[in-house]
């Protein structure tokens, strides 16, 4: 999609400093990610501790990730993301000196929570800005990806050059770029103080912890048929990233593919879904959004569930990746341009917690249920029972879709909410 003087939303007069957000937001995550285990493999921690540490970065985005998009509702997305991006900042250069388990842990435990705050920030901003245009989302996600891709070569140079001092300072430069590019971008409108309406909500020591009414109403948001749609259709990608990363690579590595091999076909999803979020825009307005995110994660099923029919042959396991993540990159932020149409421009930090918290709770869930079915059937059988699994649970998501789309089509002419 082309931006005009004319389509262009008035918040977003220049949207390239959201684009470096949306590049060095999510390389900041998965920066960590991939520094944290050579890390502890270079201070001799057992495999065992090695995996606590690094799921111990989902604990607080589990929680939290309501409260803290309320948080961005209520006093300005872009003063939230900065704060806890300043965090991570100030937490690089202490990981290098605790070299023990259990203050590592803690560290691990605050830091990942900042950084993926950081994140859920970023996608907010952009949502705001772009008032759920997926054109801009799209961009903004393919930038995201290059993100994901950038950051580990980066990290991992840094690591076989200097180890750990150098690659957590480079971190900590990261996160102040980060930081310039936020500042350049644009803050969104705050949700107006219920007892003033000419300003927004002061912030009050109180307002640092939760509350239950906070997450009673972004759970409600689940009541309106293209949330629950979206979220029911996360549920899904989420289950098929699960699936590769346990099954798949169990799987190849039993056929006899090198990790380079391995390593290829993972980066060849990335890399098509970075192109894919780039038509996601055109995908809008060529059809009803329900029924394409629905047949697209469909696809994305049957792709990925038909792994041991491809006979092992590298360019059919290729190519499968490809188109899967194709589908993945045009759904994606799709999927989040309807969630952000659907509750208004003053709960987009609100509905991005709450992705964020069926995201993670779903990732915790899922690999194990995957790995009790692994055991009873075996790696190859496994992808037929997932497959059909999940193909039947599409089944009551079509319902919902209907419902939405339905809702979409009353609701079209009806003035924004404010």
């Amino acid at each position: 999609m082309t931006a005009t003087a004319s389509t262009r939303p008035a918040a977003l007069t220049n949207p390239a400093p959201l684009y470096v957000v949306g590049l060095f937001s999510m390389g900041y995550v998965d920066f960590y990610i991939f520094l944290m285990p050579l890390y502890c493999l270079s201070l001799g921690m057992s495999a065992s501790e090695i995996g606590i540490i690094v799921g111990a970065r989902s604990a607080l985005a589990v929680f939290l990730s309501i409260h803290v998009g309320v948080l961005m509702d209520r006093f300005g997305t872009r003063r939230v993301t900065l704060f806890f991006v300043w965090t991570g900042i100030c937490l690089a250069p202490v990981f290098p000196l605790l070299p023990w388990f259990w203050p590592l842990l803690l560290l691990q435990i605050v830091n990942g929570g900042a950084l993926s705050f950081a994140w859920s920030g970023s996608q907010t901003l952009i949502a705001q800005l772009a008032e759920g245009d997926a054109g801009y989302i799209g961009r903004f996600s393919f930038f995201a990806r290059i993100g994901t891709s950038v950051a580990p070569i980066i990290v991992g140079a840094a690591w076989d050059l200097g180890g750990a001092w150098p690659s957590y300072m480079i971190g900590a430069v990261w996160g102040v770029v980060l930081t310039v590019a936020l500042l350049r971008a644009p803050e969104a409108s705050a949700r107006r103080d219920v007892a003033s309406a000419r300003a927004p909500a002061r912030f009050r020591l109180r307002d640092a912890l939760p509350r239950l009414s906070d997450y009673i109403e972004s759970f409600a948001l689940m009541a309106l048929p293209a949330v629950a749609a979206t979220m029911a259709i996360m549920f899904l990608r989420t289950a098929t990233s699960g699936v590769q990363f346990s099954l798949y690579i169990v799987y190849l590595d039993g056929i006899g593919l090198t990790g380079t091999s391995i390593g290829i076909l993972f980066a060849a999803i990335e890399i098509a879904s970075g192109f894919g979020s780039l038509v996601a825009g055109r995908a809008m307005r060529f059809g009803d959004p329900q029924k394409t995110m629905l047949s697209g994660t469909v696809l994305s099923i049957l792709f990925i569930c038909a792994t041991p029919f491809l006979g092992g042959i590298f360019a059919l396991l290729f190519l499968a990746q490809v188109a899967r993540g194709w589908l993945q990159g045009v759904v994606q932020p799709m999927m989040f341009s309807v969630q952000a149409k659907a509750v208004g421009p003053f709960r987009q930090g609100s509905v991005v917690g709450l992705r964020q918290t069926m995201n993670r709770l779903s990732a915790i869930i899922v690999p194990p249920i995957m790995g009790v079915i692994a055991d009873l059937w075996g790696a190859t059988e496994s992808f037929v029972v997932l497959g059909v699994f999940l193909l039947l649970m599409c089944a009551p998501i079509v319902r919902i879709t209907r419902r939405a789309a339905a809702t979409a089509a009353t609701t079209k002419e009806a003035p924004e909410p404010t």
